[in-house]
């Protein structure tokens, strides 16, 4: 009489590795056209519209709406010559167009998609507008609260994505989603984890014990 047993399928089912999340480039490029589409129409309607006009007021004076020649980065803020920003623009779009084949979660492609859109939406100004090819200032055009930028610096669409691409990633990050689709072990996880281990431990000191 044969004693062996025979191995359960679905015990094999259970204990194989979980097919991993599919890919996500196709989200990420998806969304980055879009922002990028957004940003290069905004920009030509306020260049065409706004130019030399005053500042037009919306939303019950919410939001202003004039145009700015920027040759800063972001927000207006000064980081070296405008050179120095295409380059780092250009290092930002190559990066994540490397990172995105390991990118397999859907809110890491939607951050990384706004983030690439505005990089290229600036980018496109740096390269081609004036005063000089890689030099060009970006159009801006957006003032919440108050005209000039007397509230907050005057930004455009390019600028938006970016923050807000960039603020999903902090907060995906914080609730310990990875990029790949996996949970990142929180301090509590990895303490559980490790608390069976020295159980087993102790208890091989103290066989009597467990007796």
């Amino acid at each position: 009489m044969n004693t062996e047993q025979q191995p359960d399928p679905s015990d094999t089912e259970q204990t194989s590795d979980p097919t991993p999340p599919r890919r996500r480039v196709g989200l990420l490029v998806l969304v980055a056209v879009i922002a990028y589409v957004v940003d290069v129409v905004t920009k030509v309607v306020a260049t065409a519209t706004l130019q030399g006009e005053e500042p037009v007021h919306i939303l019950g004076g919410a939001v202003y709406l004039q145009l700015l020649r920027n040759p800063y980065a972001a927000f207006g803020m000064d980081i070296g010559g405008t050179w120095i920003l295409t380059v780092v623009a250009i290092a930002v779009v190559i990066g994540i167009v490397w990172f995105a084949r390991k990118l397999r979660s859907a809110g890491w492609a939607v951050g990384l998609g706004l983030v690439l859109a505005g990089a290229l939406g600036n980018l496109t100004d740096r390269i081609f507008r004036a005063p000089a090819t890689f030099q060009g200032h970006v159009v801006d055009f957006i003032s919440v609260f108050a005209p000039n930028g007397e509230f907050f610096p005057v930004f455009n669409a390019a600028d938006s994505a970016i923050t807000v691409g960039a603020g999903l990633i902090v907060v995906l990050t914080l609730l310990g989603r990875d990029y790949d689709g996996t949970r990142i072990p929180s301090r509590r996880d990895r303490k559980n984890d490790s608390e069976p281990e020295t159980e087993s431990a102790e208890e091989k000191e103290n066989p009597e014990d467990s007796a």
